[in-house]
């Protein structure tokens, strides 16, 4: 059995490297040019994107480039540009959402595989014939596909690979249908821009045109109000199921936007899961963990297994968004040498490490901190925290960006976390 493929967003250069380290096979990302998260995009510019593929190349993984949008007519001549000016970079495939860009991809690069966004929305073979008769190699299908469907369709076209959400963000419409931020907030979903209306809490009035009295209606007690608001896709208690499918050929993690600690625990989880499998020892419980530790906006396993008219779970009607059980304490560099602050931590604070994928450390104590193992866990206690500088810190805040040297060399890009509760205590939350 050819074994899946673990896809993990790369919204910079530094969680390019994240995502990497912890385990993925490939990455996918680009520039703000035509890319549906503008906002991410910002972070690569072309030297830092072309860095970003030169640097998975060497490590032996791949680099999708994301040109999902959909053009309007003015800009056909720019996207070809784009295309053209991406293309030069060696990426291993090109993401595309219409079919117009896929003929125009296919004409100006047609040494690079196109991949077809879920955007396009493709949930049946029909679509998938035309787009495979087109060209496209890879097809991410719609997310609210179910996974009979996907054996369908590579029932009928084998050689189609076929790449499925597997967790992050849910839209309140089919991906990206949405006409509700366009509306309020001029921010167009299918070209990027989407201001994510449907997370906000919404009113209801009532009124009266004759006597021109307005009421608001009153929200029942413990509904609330975020009555658009998606749950968070987490499929990992199903990677058995779809991988013993044999139809899925990628599993894709959502999130170009989101923080570098959870580009690297999403990614570490779902390698965990996937490997399991193939080894014969899947353990949910042992992924769920590690992904309860992200803020979110509550979890479902949306509509791959079940259909959405048998769900009634996929909403979260109280929040927009939930603390997960850990925070960030924070973040070693790529050299190992130093750490950055990104919540209180003082001297005397232990800390839980989190290593990438693949490499292990030894408990040790010094003058300046100790390791130590508790349980399948190792943590770190700090008796100096002392920057670059040479300044020293009792305590050190998270909006220090001071370069703080590590008493010991770190695998590069090893997270430090500790557990929520303790994190609120010492900012005086409880």
């Amino acid at each position: 059995m050819k074994k899946a493929e673990l896809l993990a967003p790369a919204g910079n250069l530094e969680k390019l490297k994240i995502a990497l380290a912890y385990g993925a096979d490939a990455v996918y990302g680009g520039t703000s040019t035509f890319s549906l998260r503008i906002r991410s995009g910002k972070e690569f510019d072309m030297d830092s994107y072309a860095s970003g593929i030169e640097y998975a190349h060497n490590l032996g993984k791949k680099v999708y480039t994301t040109i999902n949008s959909f053009p309007f007519n003015s800009q056909i001549k720019l996207y070809r540009n784009h295309i053209a000016k991406m293309a030069e970079l060696k990426p291993d495939a090109l993401i595309v959402s219409s079919a117009g860009v896929v003929k125009m991809a296919r004409e100006i690069a047609p040494q690079i595989p196109i991949h077809l966004s879920t955007q396009a929305n493709v949930m049946n073979v029909l679509d998938a014939q035309v787009y495979y008769d087109m060209g496209v190699e890879r097809i991410i299908v719609a997310r609210e596909i179910s996974l009979k469907d996907c054996e369908a369709i590579k029932r009928v076209i084998p050689d189609l690979e076929l790449e499925i959400f597997v967790h992050g963000s849910m839209c309140f419409a089919y991906s990206g249908r949405c006409l509700v931020s366009a509306l309020q907030t001029g921010r167009v979903p299918n070209r990027g821009s989407c201001a994510n209306d449907c997370r906000f809490p919404y009113e209801i009035y009532a009124h009266s045109p004759e006597s021109n009295t307005t009421f608001r209606l009153d929200e029942v007690e413990g509904v609330g109000t975020y009555i658009m608001n998606a749950k968070d896709m987490n499929m990992a208690s199903h990677v058995d199921e779809i991988l013993s499918s044999g139809v899925i050929d990628s599993l894709k993690i959502e999130g170009r936007t989101k923080s570098p600690y959870y580009a690297g625990v999403v990614t570490k989880a779902y390698r965990h899961a996937i490997d399991d499998f193939y080894a014969g020892d899947f353990k949910e419980e042992r992924y769920q963990k590690e992904l309860h530790t992200t803020q979110n906006r509550g979890f479902s396993d949306a509509y791959l297994i079940s259909k959405p008219f048998e769900r009634n779970n996929t909403q979260s009607h109280k929040f927009t968004i939930q603390d997960g059980t850990h925070q960030v304490a924070g973040l070693v560099s790529e050299d190992g040498l130093t750490w950055r602050c990104k919540d209180k931590t003082c001297i005397g604070d232990s800390v839980e490490i989190v290593l990438p994928v693949g490499v292990t450390i030894e408990e040790m104590e010094n003058e300046e901190c100790k390791i130590e193992k508790r349980e399948d866990s190792f943590y770190i206690i700090f008796k100096k925290i002392v920057s670059t500088k040479g300044k020293e810190f009792e305590c050190i805040h998270s909006g220090n960006l001071s370069d703080i040297v590590l008493p010991i060399k770190l695998p590069s890009y090893t997270i430090l976390r500790r557990g929520i509760a303790e994190a609120k205590e010492k900012k005086g939350l409880v």
